[in-house]
């Protein structure tokens, strides 16, 4: 009876941790999780071995597939569980089936556990005592309630990832690949438009929250990669919150109010996430934005017609802005391996909505600010479709 009792045991341990990850619409805060525990041994293994890989391109490929693999393996391991525990409830219960070989053996209550919780309803192996039929259909409707729960799990996990791409993916236009703060109110202020960026970063608040919705529910949204290499969730949200901090700081002919509404938002969703995945804060070393970097920042903006306020006050607020949420940014960006993007790009580069398999694109009229010099024809644009041309040429 002691086994049986902890075979009851482990299938309601295995239905509860199920019912947490995917019906349960809030954070689990408890310590012990098997779903935890999970993620946790797969991933560091994974991460260990994938972080060994040199080409950027393989190691994001190999990174992107552990999101959807885990999950899947996840499942696979919650019925292996389920199914092991049937049996050996059935096996301490006394094994009453019918089998055709005549005796039965533990493997014969694997088999008929393994076909029950599939619904299969084989009939070669039947129970013939009352204990064993009342497991048999017990286990029959739990795997019939399991493989439905999980069919209409998947819909939600890519539907949350799908809302949480589409304004990565509208980022690219505005700010550059990979984005960059500099560059998303440079482009802004050469088009005159700094007083769309309210309602931009609006939108942007509305879309942290959905974040931190969609990912402490399920955090297994957080090892899903986006669909570039030089894009994140994580990246995203830390060009916001650089964004909001330049903002409240001070830009002259921009409100900041909404800016310090994002800027909270976005600040919640990072501590939370740091949270859940138990990823200690750690301040960014080196450091993302010396007081040099802070004087070119400034001048590089006020060419586009962005002036940034100056002074010690203005940068010791930045500082401290910066301080509240960059070094949950970091230990998030080393846990899940995802880059934190810089204040500024280093140097001019394609952006994603540009290239092609076959060449880099620019429409010559109408070109996004900031984009004249990689126009077709110019000598960014060529240099850009002859290393396209090249790398054709070499895997020909």
């Amino acid at each position: 009876m002691v086994i049986a009792a902890l075979s009851i045991l482990g299938i309601l341990a295995i239905l509860w941790d199920a019912f947490e990850a995917i019906v349960l619409p809030r954070r689990v805060t408890r310590r012990f999780r098997l779903t935890k525990l999970w993620f946790r041994a797969t991933w560091s293994p994974w991460r260990a071995v994938t972080r060994r890989i040199r080409a950027n391109k393989r190691r994001e490929r190999s990174l992107s597939y552990y999101g959807p693999l885990s999950l899947l393996f996840l499942f696979m391991a919650w019925a292996a569980g389920l199914i092991f525990c049937f049996a050996v409830l059935q096996w301490a219960l006394g094994s009453g089936f019918n089998a055709p070989e005549g005796h039965v053996k533990f493997t014969t209550d694997l088999y008929m556990s393994a076909t029950t919780f599939f619904t299969l309803g084989l009939g070669d192996v039947t129970p013939v005592t009352r204990a064993a039929r009342i497991v048999t259909a017990a286990q029959g409707g739990t795997g019939f309630g399991f493989l439905a729960l999980v069919i209409s799990y998947l819909p939600v996990i890519y539907q949350a990832f799908s809302r949480r791409e589409t304004n990565i993916s509208l980022l690219d236009a505005r700010a550059g690949s990979p984005s960059t703060a500099f560059e998303l109110l440079r482009r802004h202020g050469l088009a005159h438009r700094l007083g769309d960026l309210p309602q931009y970063l609006h939108d942007w608040e509305h879309w942290a929250a959905d974040l931190m919705e969609s990912h402490l529910s399920y955090p297994v949204l957080g090892y899903y990669r986006s669909q570039h290499d030089n894009q994140s969730w994580l990246s995203a949200l830390t060009v916001i919150l650089d964004t909001c901090t330049l903002a409240i700081g001070g830009v002259d002919g921009l409100d900041k109010w909404q800016a310090e509404l994002t800027f909270a938002m976005a600040r919640h969703v990072v501590v939370d996430l740091a949270q859940v995945f138990s990823a200690a804060p750690r301040p960014p070393n080196p450091d993302r934005l010396t007081h040099q970097d802070m004087v070119k920042l400034r001048e590089r903006l006020a060419e586009a017609g962005v002036v940034l306020h100056d002074g010690q006050a203005v940068d010791d607020k930045v500082a401290k802005l910066r301080s509240m949420y960059e070094p949950y940014a970091n230990a998030l960006s080393q846990f899940l391996l995802m880059p934190l993007p810089a204040w500024a790009p280093t140097a001019k580069a394609l952006s994603n909505w540009q290239v092609t398999a076959w060449e880099a694109v620019a429409a010559a009229d109408g070109a996004l600010p900031g984009e004249e010099d990689q126009v077709p024809g110019s000598a960014h644009h060529g240099a850009g479709r002859r290393k396209k041309k090249e790398t054709h040429e070499t895997k020909a």
